[in-house]
């Protein structure tokens, strides 16, 4: 199988770190006005020096947005099934080294949370666990999208990197979307965010998104954590790696996710601090680059960012959320994973889009279209 291994392995961090201080607001300027833009268009478009011209770049992301995704914003919320993990991970909430109350939620307090979102009008529901494998493994997994795939129109997970046989299981049982983040791409400083469990493995990681393309899942969904390293130098690498998927595993679609260092127990301080006008920046960067890709935004995302962000690039949002599994309804205590900034309920933020011209959807795609043989 191909990799994008062979690919990450012709780039360094360091010159990558160095072109983008080499970019002019020439180089910025060509690209902008190019109309096939390639990953090096991607790298001016995310240097310093873009910067300067970030508000014409949020008008055309506006209107590449429009043009490809018409006025909508999908809605989802997540579902977290249990905070148990062998990993430690110095910036993660659930990391083993936390010694805090654990939770891994039973069939009929799954199905509770489920209900519970499904009042809400939730139907783009996203399963997330910590990475316990002997507790919460594929055998746990695929009995919670049996149980709940008949209650809502679209299932995706965010769980442990898996096998290529295991992803398809899970793309036979119905599961739409698969969302793996690198967390960082700097292979060298990666080992001290993850001293501890299999998650300490760069490369198995790496590779993920190949097993999860080759399992023929319909999304992909990538994306890296912002504030561990550089986010420039990172996001270049996560473009890189989209850019890869897209030609190899051609007939799945993508989305990219902006999720920002948020506190947590006992995390560690971000080490590079990425202010809103940056990650606006990265934002727009991504839609001028890929017309195509759909930009989640979760709600990490403080209140003010994420009503403005809804006519600027992005096509998919949470709300409502809750970090901790049994937040919805059972047990609210449990230990969250970060804290959320926008604590709107899910009627709050659907009137804010509206509010915004936009038109909230619940629900955009039927199972019954996957069977159709055209």
């Amino acid at each position: 199988m191909n990799s994008f291994k062979q690919v990450f392995e012709k780039y360094s961090w360091e010159r990558i770190k160095e072109r983008m201080d080499e970019i002019t607001l020439s180089d910025v300027h060509r690209s902008l006005n190019k109309k096939n833009r390639t990953i090096e268009d991607f790298l001016h478009l995310i240097s310093p020096v873009a910067s300067q011209e970030l508000e014409l770049m949020a008008a055309m992301a506006q209107t590449i947005t429009q043009k490809r995704f018409g006025k909508i914003i999908q809605l989802y919320a997540p579902l977290y099934l249990s905070n148990e993990c062998q990993n430690i991970c110095t910036y993660c909430g659930f990391s083993l080294d936390n010694k805090l109350k654990r939770k891994t939620l039973s069939d009929s307090e799954l199905m509770l949370e489920a209900m519970a979102l499904k009042a809400m009008g939730v139907d783009h529901l996203l399963l997330v666990s910590g990475e316990a494998n002997k507790t919460v493994g594929i055998s746990y997994f695929l009995n919670a999208v049996k149980l709940l795939k008949s209650h809502f129109a679209n299932i995706s997970i965010e769980v442990q990197p898996l096998s290529g046989e295991e992803y398809s299981l899970l793309h036979q049982e119905g599961v739409h979307s698969v969302l793996v983040y690198q967390e960082t791409y700097h292979e060298e400083v990666y080992k001290q965010y993850h001293p501890k469990g299999k998650k300490s493995n760069f490369h198995f990681r790496l590779e993920t998104p190949d097993r999860i393309g080759a399992a023929g899942i319909h999304k992909i969904g990538l994306g890296v954590l912002l504030g561990l390293e550089d986010w420039r130098v990172d996001s270049f690498f996560n473009a890189l790696h989209i850019n890869y998927l897209q030609k190899e595993y051609w007939r799945s679609r993508f989305s990219v996710s902006f999720p920002r260092l948020r506190p947590a127990e006992g995390i560690i301080e971000p080490n590079f601090v990425m202010e809103d006008k940056d990650l606006l920046q990265l934002i727009c960067a991504y839609r001028i680059w890929n017309e195509d890709i759909e930009i989640s935004i979760s709600t990490r995302e403080n209140e003010l960012f994420r009503n403005h962000i809804i006519s600027l690039g992005a096509t998919t949002m949470s709300a409502g959320s809750k970090t901790n599994p049994g937040g919805y309804t059972v047990d609210r205590e449990s230990l969250e994973q970060f804290e959320t900034s926008d604590e709107r309920s899910m009627e709050e933020i659907k009137e804010v889009i509206k509010a915004a011209g936009y038109d909230p959807v619940m629900k955009d795609w039927d199972k019954v279209y996957n069977s159709v043989s055209l």
